[in-house]
C-alpha cells in the first residue's frame, strides 16, 4: 500500500486529489497539507511514503520543501512528486534539482495521476521524453562546467556509459534502453545504478540535471 500525502494551498484540489487517490486499492491518502512547512512536518509524522507537491504554497514554497525533504535523514526514502500549472515552469528544473522525481502539469488525466504516483514510489523518476527534456534544455542552455563533488566526474564514465545516459535524458526506461543498444533490461539497469553512482546522483531526475550541468549532454538546437 502507497502512502500519499497531498501537499496543495487548494483545499478543493486537495479534495479532489485525495477522492482519486483513495479509489486506488494500492494506495492511500494518510496526510494533507496546505504549506510548505505543513508538507515537511506531515511527512515525518504520517510516514509518508510519497509526496504529491504543489510548487506554489505559502509559508515555504514545493521547492524549498522538497528540498527539506530529500536533505532530512528520518524523510529518506520519502519520494516527491511535484505538481505544476505549466510543464514550462521554470520552478520545474529547480525542483527537481532540490530532490523531486519528477513532475506533472495539474489538468493531467485521473488516470495518468495514479500511473505517475506509482511509478514514483517504485523507485522510478517520471521523466516525459517532452516536456521535461525541453524544460531542462531551455533552462540549462549554458552547461556550468565540470562537475564538482564527484571525483573524476563525467570522465569516469565510459563511453557505454555516456550512451546509456543520454537515452535516460530522453526519458527511456530501463527495458526501452536494452532495446535500442541490444542489451539484457538487467545490464541497462546496472549501467544506469554505475552512472548514479559515479556522479553521486539520487535518481534519474537528478541524472538529467547532471547530465546538461556538465555538458555530458547538449541541450537541443546548442549542437553547433
Amino acid at each position: 500500500m502507497i502512502r500519499v500525502l497531498l501537499a496543495d494551498d487548494q483545499t478543493l484540489v486537495r479534495a479532489a486529489f485525495a477522492m482519486l487517490v483513495d479509489s486506488d486499492p494500492g494506495m492511500t491518502v494518510v496526510g494533507q497539507a496546505g504549506t510548505g512547512l505543513e508538507a515537511v512536518a506531515t511527512a515525518r509524522s504520517a510516514r509518508a511514503d510519497l509526496v504529491v507537491m504543489d510548487i506554489r504554497m505559502p509559508e515555504l514554497d514545493g521547492i524549498e520543501a522538497t528540498r527539506r525533504i530529500a536533505a532530512d535523514e528520518d524523510l529518506a526514502g520519502v519520494k516527491v512528486l511535484v505538481l505544476t500549472t505549466y510543464d514550462t515552469d521554470d520552478h520545474v528544473v529547480e525542483a527537481l534539482r532540490a530532490g523531486a522525481s519528477g513532475f506533472l502539469v495539474k489538468d493531467t488525466r485521473p488516470a495518468d495521476l495514479l500511473a505517475a504516483i506509482r511509478t514514483v514510489a517504485a523507485g522510478e523518476s517520471l521523466l516525459s521524453p517532452g516536456p521535461t527534456a525541453r524544460l531542462v534544455a531551455r533552462v540549462l542552455s549554458a552547461p556550468r562546467g565540470p562537475l564538482t563533488g564527484v571525483p573524476g566526474g563525467p570522465d569516469r564514465l565510459s563511453d557505454r556509459e555516456r550512451q546509456v545516459l543520454g537515452l535516460v535524458v530522453r526519458g527511456l526506461n530501463n527495458t526501452e534502453i536494452a532495446e535500442t543498444l541490444g542489451l539484457s533490461p538487467l545490464t541497462a539497469k546496472t549501467h544506469v545504478s554505475r552512472i548514479m553512482g559515479k556522479l553521486g546522483a539520487r535518481d534519474r531526475a537528478q541524472l538529467v540535471i547532471i547530465a546538461y550541468e556538465s555538458g555530458l549532454v547538449v541541450p537541443a538546437g546548442h549542437q553547433e
